[in-house]
């Protein structure tokens, strides 16, 4: 039978290594609205113009989720179908794969849709991805396969780690003085996802290689053995991600260490500089 693993373009990949036997993979993309101009997150997507235009621009920028549809036209592909989406505390990309599924299933009952909010984003995405390709290759069922994710992202982690404070001012996120401030003052912020799938900023120090050590405490402190990979993905900081990828494997040099530029989404949000680490 077909599997298809599709995720919402939250999960940075653009594409699955090596897919086994009968998989396909699909993404469904976001969008970000700049001014009067939309950008679909997408491989095609130029990243850095589009940053280029947020900084430009003025007002708010906003995104929007994948729609059902769009969920439900990778869901037909398939027999048995894998979702991934960011958290439903972040986004609506969930509920609308649900409405998706509820939708195919009314006209294909014999297909089989599981959905998992990775409470999370970015490379806790990609992590499952992975997984579950790697499980199908070994011939594990489908239901198997879900449990398996489901626990993965349970007793994950994600670390956020931010420089750049602008689009969060013009948000409304925080104060446009309090982001004009921090800028100035090279501070950088750390974040974590909390039990239900939102994000508490509960660090912050000024310059980088600071934040940086303090990742590293932090994977320790959360029981980090290297026994998943580690997914980095840095928002035009590839030279950080270096840095921090030389951390882990000094710590733990069994580590699997993968680093990726972040998508148009994840971009979005984590900004110039910015930094997401999953484990």
């Amino acid at each position: 039978m077909a599997w298809m693993i599709v995720s919402d373009t939250s999960c940075d990949i653009r594409e699955l290594e090596d897919p086994a036997p009968g998989v396909q993979f699909a993404l469904a993309p976001f969008k970000i609205r700049i001014g009067q101009r939309e950008y679909v997150d997408l491989p095609t997507l130029n990243v850095p113009q589009m940053m280029q235009a947020m900084t430009d621009y003025n007002g708010a920028s906003t995104s929007a989720c994948p729609s059902p549809e769009e969920w439900a036209e990778r869901f037909l592909q398939a027999d048995q179908v894998i979702a991934l989406t960011i958290s439903r505390n972040l986004s609506g990309s969930y509920n609308a794969a649900v409405a998706a599924r509820e939708m195919v299933l009314e006209d294909h009952p014999e297909k089989q849709i599981y959905i998992l909010d990775t409470l999370s984003c970015s490379g806790a995405l990609a992590t499952a991805a992975m997984t579950a390709n790697e499980m199908i290759r070994r011939g594990a069922g489908f239901e198997e396969v879900c449990r398996a994710l489901d626990k993965q992202c349970q007793d994950g982690h994600i670390l956020f780690a931010l420089a750049s404070f602008d689009n969060l001012a013009k948000n409304g996120r925080v104060s446009k003085v309090v982001g004009f401030i921090a800028g100035r003052l090279n501070m950088r912020v750390l974040g974590r996802r909390t039990p239900d799938g939102k994000i508490d900023f509960f660090y912050k120090t000024r310059g980088e290689a600071r934040v940086l050590a303090r990742i590293l405490e932090q994977m320790d402190h959360d029981g980090f053995d290297g026994s998943l990979p580690v997914q980095i993905a840095h928002c035009d900081n590839a030279a950080a991600a270096g840095m921090l990828e030389h951390g882990i494997h000094a710590k733990w040099p069994q580590a699997r260490v993968l680093i990726h530029p972040c998508g148009g989404l994840c971009s979005f949000y984590a900004q110039d500089q910015g930094i997401i680490l999953t484990y």
